[in-house]
């Protein structure tokens, strides 16, 4: 090992037991407290060409997530139902850890668990988006971008896509003589609730909200708890081989439900929907 990496390892050390030691005294590096949120901040429009997008950014955290829609084929077995797709890639500009290629494995996770929160809180009345059922249906994409990384990118994507999303504009489509016409004009996207996530970890004995990319770099154990605006619970997704205790997981839940509920405020005022 050279001198350099030595160096970094001893700093990277001494900065970990500095992390535990100020968790074990109830307080974070960053001076907030183990369950605080970070600020969030939220424009929308930032992609001119898409039918909606939104730029978040929490804490030092930033994701773009862009809106394209246009019309295709059903999923099978949801022939009734309009499609939705979401990716995310971590640009290389995100972190000096990052190298260009294929997404990896974490960044596969990261587009599936957004996914599935959006998806399970039927965000989306889908099957208001049909054109012909069985047929063609109206196809949603939803493509992220992580353009920095300073951790928990499960709810800095989840509130990006929520908010291009809830604020897009679907193009209005018509059949005619079996084609499908788009007829220049614009409607509301079909929103039901509004969807958040919050993500806990677990360092050691204890349970922190919103990681930063140093608290992950310690964590034993993640859990994500998606709700809906009635305050029920529709999706959760653990990560790591570190495990929970049954009354780890009802706090994370009963945190989830409130500041779930705190976010979902915010994001309403800064998407302007009621």
């Amino acid at each position: 090992m050279s001198l350099s990496k030595k160096s970094t390892v001893i700093v990277e050390n001494l900065r970990k037991k500095q992390m535990r030691e100020a968790i074990s005294a109830g307080k974070r590096l960053d001076e907030r407290s183990l369950d605080e949120i970070r600020p969030i901040e939220i424009e929308l429009d930032v992609i001119k060409k898409a039918n909606g997008s939104a730029w978040v950014k929490l804490g030092n955290t930033e994701v773009v997530a862009g809106v394209k829609v246009e019309t295709g084929e059903p999923f099978e077995g949801l022939e009734n139902s309009g499609a939705m797709i979401i990716t995310a890639e971590v640009l290389p500009i995100a972190s000096p850890h990052i190298e260009p290629g294929p997404p990896d494995e974490e960044t596969i996770e990261l587009a599936r668990v957004v996914d599935r929160g959006v998806r399970e809180s039927e965000m989306l009345d889908l099957k208001k988006l049909v054109l012909v059922p069985g047929k063609i249906v109206y196809t949603i994409f939803v493509d992220c971008s992580v353009i920095n990384v300073d951790g928990n990118l499960l709810d800095a994507t989840s509130y990006a896509v929520v908010s291009a999303l809830a604020s897009c504009k679907l193009p209005v489509f018509e059949i005619k003589d079996d084609k499908v016409v788009d007829t220049g004009k614009t409607q509301e996207p079909p929103i039901t609730t509004l969807p958040v996530s919050v993500t806990t970890v677990k360092i050691g004995d204890y349970l922190i909200s919103d990681p930063t990319t140093e608290e992950e770099a310690c964590m034993d154990a993640r859990l994500t708890i998606t709700t809906n605006s009635k305050g029920s619970i529709v999706a959760m997704q653990k990560g790591l081989k570190g495990s929970f205790s049954m009354e780890d997981v009802k706090s994370i839940a009963d945190k989830a439900i409130t500041k779930g509920e705190g976010i979902r405020g915010k994001l309403k005022g800064m998407i302007n929907i009621g």
